[in-house]
């Protein structure tokens, strides 16, 4: 079992930043890969970014170049640095963690990019 805590989100204008993170507790936060994912209202969830438990990143067409994931395996955690954020980044993000057929969420973030 895993639970997954996410902050950082808010209220940040167009061409503004922010950082999110997720921090893992109850298992080896190691051995899995981890995402972020987000879903705006009306939408369905879609994949952001992921890395694997080897450092291998994967990214969205629409945020490339723009979001960067990282993880710190010392502290069982892992960020999501956005960078020219846009209004159609407005969502809720969300962290996931799997291994093998084990997935987990945690809670959500909600950002909002708006002038």
């Amino acid at each position: 079992q895993v639970h997954l805590v996410e902050s950082g989100g808010g209220l940040v204008q167009p061409g503004g930043s922010l950082r999110l993170s997720c921090e893992a507790s109850g298992s080896i936060f190691s051995i899995y890969a981890m995402g972020w994912y987000r879903q705006a209202p009306g939408n369905q969830r879609e994949l952001v970014a992921t890395i694997s438990k080897y450092g291998s990143r994967k990214f969205s067409d629409s945020v490339k170049g723009r979001f960067t994931i990282s993880r710190d395996n010392a502290k069982n955690m892992v960020f999501l640095q956005m960078n020219s954020l846009k209004p159609e980044d407005t969502a809720v993000y969300y962290c996931n963690a799997a291994w093998m057929s084990y997935e987990y969420w945690g809670q959500g973030t909600q950002d909002t990019v708006s002038s």
